[in-house]
């Protein structure tokens, strides 16, 4: 039985799945079986995939029912006892697993083991920032939620978890849709019941320009993570609290840009000002055609490589 059991979901990503899946063969560590959940594709990923020769690959074609859904169908066809994710538009460095069966080793009663990572536009790199968190810095994360009010200490295509953790919590909510949040809120229910290990060395690639990430065009479609069921836990928790008014502040912000503003005041009606920046108060009081400058504003520095962000 392998140690990992590295999960793929599969959506119309052919221009870039072989490459992701490469990253993942090309390991240090070889203690992992690949399984690839094709949700339904209807361009040539699946013909890509199955000219990969690997025997450590296998390949499992359900309709298209979400990522949340291939995911979790993915976890139930998992032989490994830790679970890791990759996106199917992502990239591994060569260490990226042997980095987390280190975490692994040396913290083994953790509920989630994350690794850092950096977002790619095209050729521009923007580096992620922890709060609290040290340069080269591994052990266990005193306060995940404050640490991630920049950039989350988790994200998909850089965390293993292990299978029982999953099982218990009942893995990624299928109620959230069209990548609405479903990891940030399995995120939040792992943190609140277990201690997480954090490797602050980069390992994986967050692709930002990939096809198919999600746009503004379909927010009103989106049914996104339910942030107040996490309000009586926040109550003994400003650290969560806070998380939680950052992650309404966002939400408000996709609201504000395709003009629905009923579901942007409730988001905005239920968060305390006081837990966001200068900045994030100005986006949210600004004009919509305002914030599309200002985005595009953003887009054009960083490929100066000057990386402006409102949770800073």
């Amino acid at each position: 039985m392998p140690l990992f059991s590295i999960i793929i979901p599969l959506y119309n990503k052919e221009n870039f799945i072989v490459k992701t899946v490469q990253s993942a063969l090309d390991q240090t560590c070889p203690d992992f079986e690949i399984i690839i959940i094709n949700d339904g594709s209807t361009d040539s990923s699946l013909k890509q995939v199955k000219n990969l020769t690997d025997s450590r690959i296998r390949i499992f074609n359900i309709e298209n029912q979400g990522v949340s859904h291939a995911r979790n169908f993915g976890i139930t066809k998992a032989s490994a006892e830790y679970i890791a994710f990759l996106d199917a538009d992502d990239l591994w460095l060569p260490n990226h697993l042997e980095a987390l069966k280190n975490l692994i080793d040396t913290y083994p009663d953790c509920g989630l083991y994350a690794s850092a990572y950096e977002k790619k536009i095209g050729h521009i790199s923007i580096a992620s920032n922890y709060l609290n968190i040290p340069q080269n810095w591994t052990g266990i994360v005193d306060d995940f939620f404050k640490s991630s009010l920049v950039s989350c200490i988790a994200w998909t295509s850089a965390v293993v978890v292990p299978k029982t953790v999953l099982k218990n919590l009942g893995g990624f909510d299928e109620k959230i849709t069209l990548g609405a949040g479903e990891d940030t809120d399995l995120w939040i229910r792992i943190a609140l019941q277990y201690q997480v290990a954090f490797n602050n060395h980069v390992t994986a690639i967050y692709n930002l320009h990939a096809e198919n990430r999600i746009s503004n065009s379909n927010t009103n479609l989106r049914q996104f993570l339910d942030l107040d069921v996490y309000e009586e836990a926040a109550k003994k928790n400003p650290s969560l609290k806070k998380y939680l008014d950052v992650n309404r502040f966002s939400i408000a912000l996709q609201y504000k840009l395709v003009n629905n503003k009923k579901q942007q005041a409730y988001y905005i009606n239920n968060l305390d000002r006081g837990n966001l920046n200068y900045k994030q108060r100005f986006l949210l009081n600004c004009h919509k055609n305002t914030l599309v400058l200002l985005l595009k504003t953003q887009h054009i520095l960083r490929q100066l490589h000057i990386d402006l962000s409102p949770f800073k």
